[in-house]
């Protein structure tokens, strides 16, 4: 895809950071620093370290302690790292406290995950929307840019807006950010008008965690070739495709995966593409049950859809990646308590289907039980398309 970070001529290296809160597990911790990790590594940057630290809420002045920030210190000097990564939207203050303690690049998880759509954006829409982002997230943070480092080389976290002129002032960011936000309303009244021009179709939109295998079924569906990568966030416009399943046409969209801690900025700025979500009459929650969390992936996923305002819409449960589910198998002699480790595929299937009871299970990637799951889209679109037509010459 020629992403810009593939032509650097070494990986950038970074340490990781993130702050335990009350009430979180170490489990929980670790699996957020891995997706922390998963979006640097995304992104492009080599991790070197990570750094956790158990606090009741983040230090005001530099988000973790000054034993810790000490210690993070020591390592970045040895190690001679380019930058660190904090698993959270760090305040202007923090950045710059921190910055000048430990005389490198601080990047917070809002910045990494702009950086990685600005390197995904394709469309002229979706480099807008996240050029818009990038604008509102620069803003209050003009104050603290990199002046002791190398910005014209680049790197992650300086693409985009980042790459201006460091004396930009208020007044002319402030000025582009209304001509994007103008630019943006004049495309979401094109695309609004390109939905309206879809006709009363029935429409089915795919929605899940970034990562949980969206663009692999829609090509599966549709029988097209939609960008599928094993990133998070390959996909950052929607894509919509015409599928017809037996005899019975409906439009399949593609939407950009939800995430953990998900940028205020971007939600607002991809308001036109969560509109397919908004606008759906079905929508496919797809989930990837062989993630240790997926528990809470179906979370974040459905609290967004709630805030977007899609809570109401019908929505398929289909568990996906069942090829890639792995456990630990318990002896009948093994005394230790059962804990969710140990459970079976089909001890998953027998909970999920107690409360939903529609729920699939599929494999997208190896093809297992499509078939089921073409059967209950078929049915689902039959109803509303009866509906909506009830005198459709159609054969059914």
């Amino acid at each position: 895809m020629g992403d810009y970070w593939d032509h650097r001529p070494y990986p950038e290296t970074a340490v990781l950071v993130g702050v335990i809160k009350q009430g979180q597990s170490d489990e929980m911790a670790s699996d957020y620093l891995e997706e922390l990790a998963f979006l640097a590594e995304t992104a492009g940057a080599e991790i070197r370290a990570e750094y956790t630290q158990r606090l009741e809420a983040p230090h005001p002045k530099t988000f973790i302690g000054s034993g810790k920030l000490s210690q993070v210190k020591d390592f970045v000097k040895e190690e001679e790292i380019d930058m660190v990564i904090f698993d959270d939207e760090l305040s202007p203050s923090q950045l710059r406290n921190i910055e000048r303690e430990l005389n490198c690049r601080i990047l917070d998880r809002t910045n990494l995950i702009l950086d990685i759509f600005a390197g995904r954006a394709q469309t002229a829409h979706a480099k807008t929307q996240v050029e818009l982002a990038q604008y509102q997230y620069l803003l209050p943070r003009l104050t603290r840019m990199w002046t002791h480092l190398e910005r014209q080389r680049g790197g992650i976290g300086l693409r985009g807006p980042g790459e201006t002129e460091i004396e930009t002032d208020r007044r002319i960011i402030r000025d582009r950010i209304s001509k994007l936000k103008d630019q943006l309303i004049k495309i979401d009244k094109q695309m609004m008008v390109q939905r309206k021009n879809r006709g009363k179709m029935v429409r089915v939109a795919l929605v899940g965690y970034t990562n949980a295998g969206k663009s692999t079924l829609m090509n599966l569906l549709s029988k097209s070739k939609v960008f599928a990568e094993d990133k998070l966030f390959a996909t950052l416009d929607t894509t919509v495709r015409k599928v017809v399943v037996e005899n019975l046409p409906f439009l399949l969209s593609d939407t950009v995966g939800f995430i953990r801690k998900l940028p205020t900025h971007l939600v607002e700025s991809f308001k036109s593409t969560l509109d397919e979500v908004r606008e759906a009459d079905v929508l496919m929650h797809v989930v990837d049950i062989s993630h240790p969390n997926f528990e809470e992936q179906i979370e974040v996923v459905e609290s967004t859809l709630r805030e977007l305002g899609g809570g109401e819409i019908p929505v398929l449960l289909v568990f996906n990646k069942t090829d890639a589910y792995t456990y630990t198998h318990k002896d009948d002699d093994d005394l230790t308590p059962m804990s969710r480790d140990n459970l079976s595929l089909d001890d998953r299937k027998k909970e999920w289907l107690k409360t939903h009871p529609e729920a699939l299970f599929i494999s997208a990637l190896k093809k297992n039980n499509i078939d089921e799951l073409k059967d209950q889209l078929y049915q689902k679109v039959k109803d509303i398309h009866v509906k909506r037509y009830p005198y459709n010459d159609l054969l059914y």
